[in-house]
């Protein structure tokens, strides 16, 4: 054998052998460390043991009978399933991710209460005029279409504030139709207009009233479109009579709330404000049929928690709630109407309650014309357990702009509505309860 290849031999054995020694310390290292795991394992197990062996001595200790004995297996489970129900998330009625479609079409709404008590706000105010034909809509874009210069700051903040902000939409959104032949006021609006309902914070609108159908089917069902396009949901209108006699469902995690639109106006002869059929767009009218509109109640009474009919009637520029007022309501509340707030009239009337009903006649008009004119909203605060309370906020529509009254004028409207609300009281703050004598 030559000198090399022993050289090679020699040193290929030396190689291997400094291997095998490097495999068998690694495996003894591993070996070590595996065991190191299991021993450090085992610690932090017996001391989780330990620490649940603690914590469960004064749960048991603080049984009322204050014997170990007493403790059941089913207590103990009853226990588990606390825990995992506060892992879960608290038990609720209903789930947001139910009600997650676009509002405006699905007619359904949920809102995260603020308060710890599952309250929330839905406040109402009477007519709106958008027509660039009319004093305030040309007046608002004169002023650069800012809210805020025909808005009083206070009164903005209040209607954004409101957990859900509903307006009577008193005219169509449209380019087409002709006026409606032979009556005296027609209104129309832009499409492009309904913008300005966001910038209000506006919920959801009516469209029962006696303007919607001004300029015929085609304005009509063009509003359909447009407030659906914005997203706001439309009540008391729609392309056929199901469409307008939905509610408005709005949500909690634990209660439903259901608006139901109406009118009776207009009252004589042949109206232009058509009504819904299976084959016509239109609105949901409560005269002289009024069967449609307390099926539309009861159907919203089966499905929700809390009722309110928002209605389109009585007499304009008078006080006093009217025949077709006085004949109605009390087959609405017998229908299911937990709550009825009135507009048309283009003034305040008074505030009652029929029963435990509380009945706001008209809020009169809101932001609509040129006149000096006393109005204001209506705030509702609805708990799981019904209506916490009711609230009048006195304002003013002067100079085609609209305030929130403060101060002596706030007191003096504040008075005149108690003038005419014998049967109710209402504290300085606007609050309203039922008088019991």
């Amino acid at each position: 054998m030559s000198k090399k290849i022993r050289i090679f031999f020699i040193t290929f054995i030396l190689v291997l052998a400094a291997g095998m020694v490097f495999i068998l310390l690694y495996a003894e290292k591993k070996e070590e460390k595996s065991a190191k795991t299991v021993t450090e394992e085992t610690a932090v197990s017996a001391a989780s043991v330990s620490a649940e062996e603690e914590v469960s001595v004064p749960v048991i200790d603080l049984n009322v009978s204050g014997n170990e004995d007493s403790v059941s297996d089913d207590s103990l489970l009853s226990s588990d399933a606390t825990v995992s129900e506060d892992a879960a998330g608290e038990e609720t009625r209903f789930r947001k991710e139910d009600h997650m479609e676009d509002p405006a079409v699905s007619m359904e709404m949920f809102v995260e209460p603020a308060s710890d008590d599952g309250s929330i706000t839905i406040g109402f105010a009477g007519d709106v005029l958008f027509d660039p034909s009319y004093a305030i809509y040309s007046n608002f874009k004169s002023r650069g279409s800012s809210v805020s210069a025909c808005f009083s700051e206070r009164l903005l903040s209040r209607m954004r504030g409101e957990d859900v902000m509903i307006l009577n939409n008193e005219f169509p959104y449209s380019d087409r139709g002709t006026p409606a032949e032979g009556k005296t006021f027609t209104f129309r609006a832009k499409p492009s207009s309904v913008e300005t309902l966001h910038e209000l914070g506006v919920d959801a609108v009516s469209l029962a009233n006696n303007h919607g159908y001004d300029f015929g089917v085609d304005a009509f069902t063009d509003s359909l479109d447009v407030l659906e396009g914005a997203g706001i949901p439309h009540l008391g209108g729609g392309r056929n009579a199901k469409e307008a006699a939905r509610p408005l469902y709005i949500y909690t995690k634990d209660m439903k709330i259901a608006v139901v639109a109406a009118t009776q106006i207009e009252r004589y002869g042949n109206p232009h404000s058509m009504a819904a059929t299976d084959e016509r767009p239109g609105m949901l009218r409560c005269f002289p049929d009024i069967e449609p509109t307390l099926a539309a109640i009861r159907e919203a009474k089966e499905n929700s928690d809390y009722v309110i009919l928002f209605v389109h009637w009585g007499t304009e520029n008078e006080v006093a709630p009217d025949w077709g007022e006085n004949e109605q309501l009390p087959k609405f509340i017998e229908a299911g109407a937990d709550c009825v707030i009135g507009a048309h009239p283009h003034i305040l009337q008074p505030v009652a309650y029929s029963g435990d009903v509380p009945v706001v006649y008209s809020l009169g008009n809101f932001w609509f014309n040129s006149k000096t004119l006393d109005t204001g909203m209506v705030e509702l605060k609805i708990k799981p357990e019904g209506l916490e309370s009711l609230k009048f906020i006195p304002c003013r529509q002067k100079g085609c702009a609209v305030k929130e009254l403060e101060g002596t004028e706030a007191a003096e409207l504040i008075g005149y509505m108690r003038g005419i609300s014998p049967t109710v009281d209402i504290d300085d703050e606007g609050y309203i309860t039922k008088n019991n004598p």
